[in-house]
């Protein structure tokens, strides 16, 4: 066989399977409108099956493709087939160009509406009054540590964490410029600044900075300014149509932010959790030890514990733990009823799916 007519072989096969796959992604999204109606007046999105399926998928790939490629396949068909029910309203940190739009969309998909907020508290109210069906909020970046504002309403609202996403952060220097000559100032979110502070400090030590909102408005600001120019991230780039005048200028090659999906409901154990709870212990010696006790006992694996400064009360703390497992696990149970008897307040936040990427 010539290689031309092996290719032409090749090519028919391709088409061949690309009927296939459509008749399969057609019968699955049947399927799913069924679902959608026996399951009318409940909550569609089951982030603990969506978590299940996408586990399942990724650990039977048998290549070539990537398990993260995979992955990102199988949740935009997810994604596609909730949306024929009706899409889901996702609000996140604006404007459109952030680094929260993309967490969002990682996680949910290219299907569900997206409605940018002017802050984290309009995120949070926006869920709250029921005009989105979740938000999207930055809780930690690996670099600059805990987002408090996200901390805070966590512990403020009735809303519950329901999931959670990592985004890879690369922050690149963008302009309508050509070059850095004409440049005056720059602009940029806070903890963007922050986590390029190394390197502004080599490159442009005499730059005026000034602190914005979101890396969006940076982008937006520098678009109207031809002698500024913004720290934001590619989507950015692409939608103010901004000259990248450096690339990837973040001072850590590991920087990751942590971003959380928030609603109303709890959610279901998936098999592979995590529950996060905020507590508060009397102010007195060996009071977090005691507070910490329950969880070794019962065999409860801590993944993460952060104080922070209760409000309204000057050296008082609350603390913000995460721990693996779901709250319906019998141990994490039992390590609960044994905390609410020694502490002042505790309160579960939400138990989630660990992405399985």
């Amino acid at each position: 066989m010539t290689p031309e007519e092996e290719l032409l072989q090749l090519r028919t096969e391709i088409d061949l399977l690309d009927g296939k796959i459509l008749e399969h992604l057609a019968a699955r999204a049947r399927a799913a409108q069924r679902i959608g109606e026996l399951k009318a007046g409940q909550h569609l999105y089951r982030p603990e099956r969506e978590a299940q399926v996408l586990r399942s998928l990724t650990t039977r790939n048998p290549g070539p493709l990537p398990t993260a490629t995979v992955a990102h396949i199988f949740r935009e068909i997810m994604s596609a087939c909730l949306a024929l029910e009706r899409p889901l309203r996702i609000a996140y940190l604006g404007p459109a160009g952030t680094y929260s739009e993309s967490a969002a969309m990682q996680h949910f998909g290219a299907a569900p509406t997206f409605l940018p907020q002017p802050s984290i508290r309009e995120v949070f109210r926006a869920v709250e009054a029921g005009t989105v069906d979740y938000g999207v909020v930055p809780v930690e970046n690996s670099t600059e540590g805990a987002v408090g504002v996200t901390l805070d309403l966590l512990l403020e609202t009735p809303l519950k964490i329901c999931g959670e996403t990592s985004l890879r952060i690369h922050h690149q220097l963008l302009s309508r410029a050509e070059s850095l000559e004409n440049v005056t100032r720059i602009y940029s979110h806070a903890q963007s600044l922050a986590q390029c502070s190394q390197w502004l400090a080599n490159h442009l030590p005499a730059l005026a900075r000034t602190p914005v909102a979101s890396n969006a408005e940076a982008a937006r600001l520098a678009a109207e300014d031809p002698t500024a120019c913004a720290i934001a991230g590619e989507a950015s780039a692409h939608l103010y149509e901004l000259n990248t005048l450096a690339a990837n200028i973040e001072d850590d090659t590991n920087n990751t932010t942590r971003f959380l999906v928030i609603g109303t409901h709890d959610v279901a154990s998936s098999g592979h959790d995590k529950t996060s709870l905020v507590c508060s212990t009397p102010h007195r010696p060996g009071s977090v030890h005691k507070l910490l006790e329950p969880l070794a006992r019962f065999g409860v694996n801590m993944s993460k514990f952060q104080s922070r400064p209760a409000k309204g009360a000057q050296w008082e703390y609350v603390f913000y733990i995460d721990v693996e497992g779901h709250h319906s696990d019998t141990a994490i149970r039992r390590a609960l009823t044994t905390l609410n008897e020694r502490s002042v307040y505790v309160k579960v936040l939400g138990s989630y799916p660990i992405p399985p990427m």
